[in-house]
């Protein structure tokens, strides 16, 4: 059985305060990725990764963004935006973001396996629909909206020659992360009242129905949950919502579909002795793989 878990740490150090180091010791994945690192390696606390092997990205901008692989054996190959002699071309909507801490991939030395973690920027409104007064952030014409979108269409091509090269070399391959976007209505605890709302708009959502299709990526959690509502995986600081369960689902695993047939069992970590890791909780899935 093969244990891989997906996580937006918000931070690896307030993240190990707060009890990362014992959930990786209770939950023990073998693969774990990583989103919103926001350290620099030199500034990693000691065993932050707990004495696995950890590829990590950290990007350009201290105290932001930041994505890691850690996996028990050391990787055979290890691939990132700005790598140098990537062997794929990087989609040309990427390019503004290589050096930002976004996307790592990883070859697994034990197994046919090619694993990558992404951070999807979290965006912002479309022009249309941005009212000075009732936003929390100044209005900025649809700047952030168009970065999002510009980088998810990068990405599903860059997603699919990474599918097609692991198939190339008999691997199957998972795409794991925050993708700041959550697809239907089961994935949206209040869905009614966050149909304007960032990372429930419907160019998001139709974004990602693009990216899944039996023969592309699989949803794998959806897969086994398949009328649950949720289960969330990310909730507000603020309020109750965390206390009730009104979250929104936005991490997955999206695996080529040999891999996907072979989860058996899915699930969300909301704490550990009893404390948030992080305002996401940790996805786990189990594969017979």
């Amino acid at each position: 059985m093969l244990r891989i878990a997906t996580v937006n740490v918000n931070g690896i150090r307030a993240a190990q305060r707060r009890g990362f180091g014992a959930w990786l010791q209770a939950t023990n994945p073998d693969v774990v990725a990583l989103q919103e690192v926001r350290c620099p390696e030199g500034d990693l606390p000691d065993d932050a990764f707990g004495g696995y092997h950890a590829a990590y990205d950290s990007g350009v901008r201290a105290g932001r963004n930041g994505v890691a692989v850690l996996t028990r054996h050391a990787p055979v190959a290890v691939r990132t935006l700005h790598s140098d002699g990537y062997d794929r071309p990087v989609a040309r909507e990427l390019r503004a973001a290589a050096d930002q801490g976004r996307y790592l991939e990883i070859d697994l030395a034990e197994i046919p396996l090619t694993v990558a973690s992404v951070y999807v920027p979290k965006g912002g409104l479309p022009a249309h629909l941005q009212k000075p007064g009732r936003m929390r952030e100044a209005p900025d014409g649809g700047a952030a909206y168009d970065r999002k979108m510009r980088f998810a269409a990068g990405l599903s091509r860059h997603l699919d020659r990474s599918r097609r090269a692991a198939a190339a070399q008999g691997r199957e391959f998972i795409v794991m992360g925050d993708f700041n976007v959550a697809h239907r209505e089961l994935d949206v605890a209040a869905w009614r009242r966050s149909r304007q709302s960032v990372g429930f708009l419907p160019q998001e959502r139709e974004w990602l129905a693009e990216l899944l299709s039996p023969r592309r990526f699989v949803d794998v959690v959806r897969r086994l949950h398949p009328d649950q509502p949720g289960p969330y995986s990310w909730w507000s600081w603020m309020g109750n919502s965390y206390a009730v369960d009104s979250g929104w689902r936005i991490d997955y695993h999206f695996a080529s579909p040999g891999l996907a047939r072979t989860a058996v069992r899915a699930w969300v970590d909301r704490e550990t002795d009893g404390v948030r890791i992080s305002d996401h909780s940790p996805v786990s899935v189990d594969y017979d793989f």
